[in-house]
């Protein structure tokens, strides 16, 4: 096992490219991705465990909290958490600390790959998606500074109770919602959705992708369709797609990515 373990959740490749960003300046990591079941629980070996992750709802992605509550951690691992958030933070932090108690916690916000709910531009500061990534490069420095120093929060994450009310109703809704994704004229039956979708819920049927009812609201299948053909309904046709140049699609659907 790695000294240095990290749990990401990514949907269109910027957490990973933060997790990664990370790894190279800690060295000896794993990221283990959070996609689906993580295929490493036990990190009892692991100096630093890490987690990093995407605010989707208000709250953890997916299945992230019950993953997390199935992961072996040394009670001396140094433990630290970065959440990506586009106008706030949510309760994913403190839900993840009560789990594993976190050292060192911090957050940065990046442009909304939820562009059913809003444009990218609607960020807190408003930036550029350019300018975004730059920002994420910088934290990643400052976090990797602070795993290495051993650096402690001194509080914890705000609990943000509303916000773990609003991410149980909004996390019902994905349901609902993937009743109006459709796939233009754009579409070439590549399959890419497919792949990424987390939860299987995809099948390519006479080359034209058909969806079920277990959407978690991730978004990879809108987010890094290379003909930007995926829609919800209407709203998102004339929406730019913000998917994170750094990371190639099948690195997502990777169990494990280690770094020297």
């Amino acid at each position: 096992m790695s000294e240095n373990m990290i749990y990401c959740y990514s949907g269109a490749g910027h957490c990973l490219d933060m997790a990664k960003q990370i790894a190279k300046a800690l060295g000896d990591t794993d990221i283990v991705m959070m996609r689906s079941f993580p295929a490493v629980t036990d990190a009892r070996k692991a100096k630093r465990v890490g987690f990093i992750f995407s605010c989707m709802a208000g709250g953890l992605p997916g299945d992230v909290e019950a993953y997390i509550r199935e992961l072996q951690i040394a009670p001396d691992a140094y433990t630290f958490a970065v959440e990506q958030y586009a106008g706030y933070p949510g309760c994913g932090l403190r839900k993840i600390d009560e789990i594993v108690h976190l050292d060192y916690w911090t957050g940065v916000s990046n442009h909304s790959t939820a562009i059913w709910l809003m444009p990218h531009k609607v960020t807190l500061p408003p930036t550029t998606p350019e300018k975004a990534r730059q920002r994420i490069s910088r934290k990643a420095a400052e976090v990797a500074a602070a795993v290495l120093a051993g650096k402690k929060s001194g509080k914890k994450p705000p609990k943000a109770a509303a916000f773990e009310q609003m991410s149980k109703g909004l996390g019902k809704s994905h349901a609902r919602r993937v009743k109006t994704f459709k796939a233009n004229n754009d579409c070439t039956g590549c399959g890419l959705c497919a792949q990424l979708c987390p939860r299987g819920n995809i099948q390519i049927i006479r080359e034209r992708p058909y969806f079920g009812t277990d959407c978690i609201g991730c978004l990879s299948c809108v987010q890094l369709c290379p003909n930007a053909a995926l829609n919800i309904g209407k709203i998102t046709e004339k929406r730019e797609r913000f998917p994170n140049p750094n990371i190639r699609p099948a690195e997502l659907t990777e169990k494990v990515i280690h770094i020297d």
